[in-house]
């Protein structure tokens, strides 16, 4: 087991901090549901997409279109009770999207040959931000509260239990390519995490959740959670960054923050629509 050196302490005391300050506003904003939680998800895919484009180079009119498209499917989903793919009106709105889109780049490009990439950045930020937030809000809708704190948790627990097992006793390598602090052992830890704060809340919160689905679901998260990190961790490599930004202090970006989570939410609100 390794002990603590001062900057490992350092960052804790910072993610300690950052969790007291914005832990409370997330929980009252959940317990509310409704526009106001909405609007929580929709300014945090907003700014996910902020951060997502900057790593890539400044924002222009077309990456701004993108970012109000990212913050505007949370909201989309709201409007519709949660309904994230409505077969006529999300259709409508991708299309519509798609064409915006394309139009602001034939008439602001200044090379033909930046076109594609830039496209394909906008596209990317309103889908793995905007779409895949979405999905907390129908949790919310469909689900309740309830279902919203365990995916919050399976997710959080992972992330904790993942870190200190990495930490004290990581050794071999998960994916090293892609981000090479990630340990076997850190996996193996985040999994307990995920798997225990799905019982912990099914015990307290969803009696109505069978024991062996809330196993299940939180051996899903245990691998979704990691599999978002990587994801965040393949952009930011290719971008040549370190954290997707600097908003939350001893955590980065809020990208760095909920990258796990984007990738779990749809999991669990599977499990939701599962069961009625």
């Amino acid at each position: 087991m390794r002990p603590l050196d001062p900057g490992t302490r350092h960052n804790l005391a910072e993610r300690a901090i950052s969790a007291v300050v914005l832990l409370p506003l997330a929980i009252w904003l959940t317990w509310l549901g409704g526009w106001p939680f909405a609007a929580l998800v929709a300014i945090a895919a907003g700014l996910c997409a902020v951060e997502l484009l900057l790593m890539f180079g400044r924002l222009r009119l077309a990456e701004w279109y993108g970012v109000a498209i990212a913050g505007g499917i949370p909201l989309l989903a709201a409007l519709h009770r949660g309904q994230t793919l409505l077969p006529d009106w999300s259709t409508l709105a991708l299309a519509l999207a798609t064409l915006g889109l394309l139009a602001l780049l034939l008439f602001t490009h200044r090379e033909p040959a930046e076109v594609p990439a830039r496209a394909g950045r906008v596209t990317l930020a309103w889908l793995y931000c905007g779409l895949l937030a979405s999905t907390l809000v129908g949790l919310r809708v469909q689900g309740g509260t309830a279902w919203v704190v365990l995916a919050f948790v399976v997710t959080w627990a992972n992330d904790t239990f993942a870190y200190f097992a990495g930490m004290l006793f990581g050794k071999h390598k998960l994916y090293e390519k892609v981000s090479p602090k990630k340990t076997w052992e850190g996996f193996a830890g985040g999994a307990a995490g995920s798997v225990l704060g799905a019982l912990v809340i099914r015990s307290t919160m969803l009696p109505e959740l069978p024991v062996a689905m809330a196993i299940l679901l939180g051996a899903g998260a245990a691998v979704l959670g990691p599999m978002g990190d990587f994801t965040e961790s393949l952009l930011k490599r290719a971008a040549g960054v370190k954290d997707s930004g600097k908003l939350i202090p001893g955590h980065g970006g809020l990208l760095d923050r909920i990258d796990a989570l984007l990738f779990v939410v749809p999991w669990v609100y599977l499990f939701v629509r599962w069961l009625g």
